[in-house]
């Protein structure tokens, strides 16, 4: 069984590394070759956030929109398309119609993001929002054969549109993503791994990790926060760019995971992942309980819930004045992560669904 995926970015981006990349290997043994098609390649989405390459990504769009066009021919030979969000990040969904109504290929749509919730980037405003064509979820939607939901919250919108489901979470490989050795009595490092787009939910807590430096020492490593500087007064602050390959690395360095969020239509819809992430390699994290990230995990057991500032102040302070209670917590994160979050298995519910389509 040949299975066509389109993701909108290349590798580096989580969505299409953890949502498709990770699975073709798995997926092979159930008789499914799943091969992916990136709208964006890694260099044209390596300045995608960057304004002042307006100009040269205008030009990488036109010609990946050439290539998906090119596409269709894999399309043709493909006995599923699964559809990674979108299989263009503007304009109306025309690839993913002529797919189901052109060469009536059943679709499989993923969502891991409220990508039918509208949003104004960050980088390029309203602009963007003009060129995204938010109706285009809701197309995908009524046209998929089933949606595959990364969360609760999706899976839930999806059936009210009267549409088959599946719930598979955003997952690591656990036998990649392992705790580290830690050394003993060193300077606790608090850490946070995000985007561009999700740095605002860490800067929220910025008064608390100022108030707290005040009375512990500690270090705090953001990654990803697409800012060239990064101060807090009173922290000792290490701001560093996001790569693939340190990604783990990074990781691994935290003794606390921070997870802050807003509760907004947005963030409703996302799929806990850092939560994930944080109890794969073994260590605690604070998070608000927004969402799926009420669900993740066990309260107290792997990890501390925190809405208010003196929630944040008090769970981050325990944490760092108890080094075996981090490593308790790590613990059972790690059981944790092993119990529910297993690549195999997921892999096999994966395939159920893409074989349920054919």
């Amino acid at each position: 069984m040949r299975v066509l995926g389109l993701a909108s970015y290349p590798i580096e981006a989580a969505a299409t590394r953890y949502r498709l990349a990770q699975y073709v290997a798995p997926l092979r043994p159930h008789g499914i070759e799943l091969v992916i098609a990136p709208f964006l390649d890694s260099q044209a989405f390596a300045s995608l956030y960057e304004r002042k390459a307006a100009v040269k990504n205008a030009l990488a769009l036109l010609k990946a929109t050439a290539k998906r066009i090119l596409d269709l021919a894999e399309m043709a030979r493909a006995d599923v398309l699964l559809v990674q969000r979108e299989a263009m990040m503007f304009g109306p969904p025309f690839i993913e119609w002529c797919a189901t109504h052109a060469f009536k290929r059943p679709m499989v749509l993923d969502l891991d993001d409220a990508t039918y919730a509208r949003y104004v980037s960050p980088t390029y405003g309203r602009l963007a929002a003009a060129l995204k064509w938010f109706s285009k979820t809701d197309d995908l939607i009524e046209w998929a054969s089933l949606v595959v939901c990364g969360n609760r919250a999706i899976e839930e919108y999806v059936a009210g549109k009267k549409r088959p489901t599946i719930l598979i979470p955003t997952i690591v490989n656990t036998d990649i993503f392992r705790p580290a050795a830690r050394k003993t009595g060193r300077e606790v490092v608090i850490g946070w791994i995000g985007t561009h787009s999700t740095f605002p939910y860490l800067e929220s807590i910025f008064p608390v990790l100022a108030k707290l430096a005040r009375a512990y020492r500690f270090h705090l490593k953001v990654v990803g926060s697409g800012r060239r500087e990064l101060k807090l007064p009173g922290v000792s602050v290490e701001n560093r760019s996001w790569s693939l390959e340190r990604e783990l690395s990074d990781l691994q360095s935290f003794d606390i995971g921070l997870y802050p969020i807003v509760a907004d239509a947005w963030a409703l819809g996302k799929s806990g992942f850092k939560a994930i992430q944080y109890m794969s390699v073994g260590i605690p994290y604070v998070v608000t309980p927004v969402g799926v990230c009420a669900e993740i995990g066990e309260p107290g057991v792997t990890h501390f819930n925190a809405t208010t500032e003196d929630e944040w102040y008090e769970a981050l302070a325990r944490l760092i004045e108890d080094e075996e209670l981090r490593r308790r917590m790590g613990r059972a994160g790690r059981e944790h992560a092993l119990k529910h979050y297993s690549l195999l298995e997921h892999a096999a519910r994966l395939a159920g669904a893409l074989k349920s389509v054919r």
